[in-house]
């Protein structure tokens, strides 16, 4: 398992107490010094491995599965890396805020870039709700969800994976255009060959809609019309 943010190890001890084989990313040099002599017996024998790092940035080992507490902050950045890093299941605590954007339906007003990218990639589902009196000490007016994430092909073909991506993040960059309006600004990033490629194959229709107005399928054919151009 991997743990993210273990903090002063609560969840760490009870997942090793449930026998699993944990790797626990801790940026805090303080914190780490504290969790080696907590747990220095479970390090000798292999069952924790600590390691201090920005789970932002640093290399994640091999993993099946997620227990996380994610810090707030990097919520977003973490998740991203979760889901290139490929698992087999994570339940993980957000802020509620964050945990409803990211179910957010598409083509409603709520979605976004993490809306698309989670629910394209992985099916994605709230399992608990924990008040601000559940962490000591409590942060101010705060609603957290625990979420179960399990990752799944995509429901539409993607010819382009990295392409998807960066289609969806320059679309909802500049959420309050249109998709053509759009596409053009992020010609510099897309490539013009590639923008006049999906302008030629898309239809109207979608080409005037606003980002948080597309479906899953329309993100997938935004991307895989424009696949085919060449890069510049």
């Amino acid at each position: 398992m991997l743990e993210i943010g273990p903090g002063e190890g609560p969840l760490t001890r009870a997942l090793l107490d449930h026998g699993a084989i944990v790797t626990a990313i801790e940026l805090d040099s303080d914190l780490i010094e504290y969790l080696n002599n907590r747990f220095h017996r479970e390090i000798r024998s292999g069952d924790l491995t600590l390691i201090h790092g920005d789970a932002v940035k640093c290399v994640y080992p091999p993993f099946d599965i997620s227990v996380s507490n994610l810090p707030y902050s990097a919520s977003s950045k973490i998740t991203f890396r979760l889901l290139e890093a490929g698992f087999e299941e994570a339940i993980l605590m957000y802020q509620k805020e964050f945990g409803q954007r990211m179910i957010a339906p598409p083509g409603t007003s709520g979605v976004g870039r993490l809306s698309i990218m989670v629910q394209t990639y992985a099916k994605a589902k709230p399992i608990m709700q924990l008040s601000a009196k559940a962490f000591s000490p409590p942060p101010p007016a705060v609603q957290s969800w625990v979420m179960r994430i399990t990752p799944r092909e995509p429901p539409h073909p993607i010819d382009d994976h990295q392409f998807y991506a960066l289609v969806v993040r320059e679309l909802f960059s500049y959420r309050r255009k249109t998709i053509r309006k759009a596409l053009r600004i992020s010609a510099g990033s897309i490539g013009k060959e590639r923008v006049a490629a999906i302008e030629e194959k898309i239809p109207e229709e979608i080409l005037k809609k606003r980002p948080e107005e597309l479906l899953l399928s329309d993100f997938a054919k935004i991307a895989n019309a424009g696949s085919s151009g060449n890069k510049e």
